[in-house]
């Protein structure tokens, strides 16, 4: 069975959180939670402030507030259970890239692929989809090469030379 984890693009600060570093494990002011709104099932919260609040005693305790990120604020990506050639953890929507040489022409060339979840299969969706067939991620892991991912790396959507 393959470890659960995920991650986030908060587009609001430009950053990508991991689940095993959110609240309260990695003292983040973003967590990860159950929502039935988001489209995974799980949404990301983020700290906003602190409350005030008097307990029974007549103690003041301060309790964070959190406000919870919409599926376009903070898409959540899921971890695919494999690492790429060089040991690096692929999740859905990363951008791999696969090379090798041509045994007709004798020239390199690099095919780029976005990974993605299509009816429970891992699948990587061929970016110039003129050159090349989608491909079973199962099948190529070892030989693929994650270089970025669709939120930090939109230029690397534009198919390989």
């Amino acid at each position: 069975m393959r470890e659960r984890k995920y991650r986030a693009f908060v587009k609001q600060c430009n950053k990508m959180i991991y689940s095993e570093n959110s609240y309260p494990k990695g003292n983040s002011d973003y967590r990860f939670v159950a929502s039935e709104d988001h489209r995974k099932g799980l949404g990301v919260e983020y700290f906003t402030s602190r409350t005030e609040y008097v307990n029974q005693y007549g103690g003041v305790i301060l309790l964070p507030d959190w406000r919870v990120f919409t599926d376009e604020e903070a898409p959540v990506t899921e971890y695919t259970g494999l690492k790429d050639k060089n040991g690096r953890e692929i999740y859905e929507k990363d951008i791999a890239e696969e090379s090798y040489i041509n045994p007709m022409t004798g020239k390199k060339v690099i095919d780029r692929y976005v990974i993605k979840w299509e009816s429970g299969i891992l699948k990587m969706k061929h970016i110039d989809n003129q050159k090349g067939a989608d491909r079973y991620l199962w099948m190529r892991f070892n030989e693929v090469e994650v270089i970025g991912d669709v939120y930090r790396n939109p230029g690397l959507l534009e198919a390989a030379e």
